[in-house]
């Protein structure tokens, strides 16, 4: 697949694209069926399936305090873009000259002008263009005008509880990971969510009490709510169970923030590697123990947990 970065890189071979434009920040269920229709629409037209996106996100740009924390890192996003069909990524740099253009203007030198797409495909809530003055019916109209055809997907939905329903979303699966609901985000995303990191060194508490544990520098992505999880670390392709805690060593009186992930049947030096660590589900929430031997004991029945949900999965 190709990665392109910057409108001024697009080459000919993208000409004739089916095109979805979007954040696709965890390139969820939703972003997939999208990208499903976009490969079957590319098929028919003999052109590649483009998806566009953003780095950074636009709000960066326009309303800074109001960024929401992501759920794929760049490098992740394109990894399952692909996966969902995408031939291109082209990653845009929503700048104040790029977020300024009329939604006309940004039909003609983007849609037509920079990729000529012969069709796009977005979901119902697509806007476009200066305060995204843009939207489906608009953008339906310019393809009638300009000659591509526009394709809308309808939302999906997921069950949030018995008997309840929401649209997938970046939105819904943001609150399911801060609550620690990561069955919920799991259904969502159609996948575990994934922390991705490096390995930095720690105060080695978990070597000392027998579950020496991988220290993840995690920066900028949304972490689960404080706990225990069951999660897979993943290191050099292959799959390790892995018991994940996420808080402040509350027995240590720790201030700090950690990310902590205890692998079973992984015996190797990690420090300095990028780790992928899905998160599963959770086990417990943080807690102080009396002692460091209650505290151990507890570690032990977290690891046998994780060991017993792997064996049934």
């Amino acid at each position: 697949m190709r990665v392109i970065h910057g409108l001024e890189n697009i080459g000919t071979d993208v000409c004739g694209c089916i095109l979805s434009i979007g954040n696709f920040d965890g390139v969820h269920l939703g972003h997939q069926a999208l990208l499903r229709r976009g490969a079957d629409l590319a098929a028919e037209a003999s052109g590649p399936l483009v998806a566009m996106t953003f780095d950074p996100h636009p709000l960066v740009t326009i309303r800074p305090e109001h960024i929401p924390p992501t759920l794929t890192p760049t490098s992740e996003k394109i990894a399952r873009l692909a996966d969902a069909g995408a031939e291109a990524v082209i990653i845009v740099r929503a700048d104040c000259g790029f977020l300024s253009l009329a939604a006309d203007d940004f039909v003609q030198q983007v849609i037509v002008g920079r990729c000529r797409a012969a069709g796009v495909v977005e979901g119902p809530s697509f806007t476009y263009g200066r305060d995204r003055s843009g939207n489906v019916a608009a953008l339906r109209a310019a393809g009638t005008r300009y000659g591509f055809r526009v394709d809308i997907v309808g939302p999906l939905e997921v069950d949030v509880a018995p008997g309840r329903r929401e649209v997938v979303s970046s939105s819904l699966i943001r609150r399911a990971i801060a609550d620690g609901n990561m069955e919920l985000a799991t259904r969502a995303l159609g996948r575990p969510y994934a922390l991705i990191a490096p390995v930095v060194r720690g105060r080695e508490r978990g070597r000392e009490l027998g579950f020496p544990t991988a220290n993840l520098a995690v920066s900028g992505q949304l972490l689960p709510a404080e706990g225990v999880y069951a999660g897979t670390a993943v290191v050099s392709q292959r799959r390790y169970p892995a018991a994940v805690s996420i808080g402040r060593a509350p027995t240590f009186e720790g201030a700090d923030l950690l990310v902590e992930a205890y692998l079973i049947g992984f015996d190797g030096d990690v420090y300095g590697r990028t780790m992928r660590v899905e998160i599963e589900a959770r086990l417990r929430p943080q807690r102080k123990f009396a002692s460091v031997e209650e505290l151990r004991a507890q570690m032990a029945r977290d690891v046998a947990a994780v060991r017993d949900l792997s064996a049934r999965t």
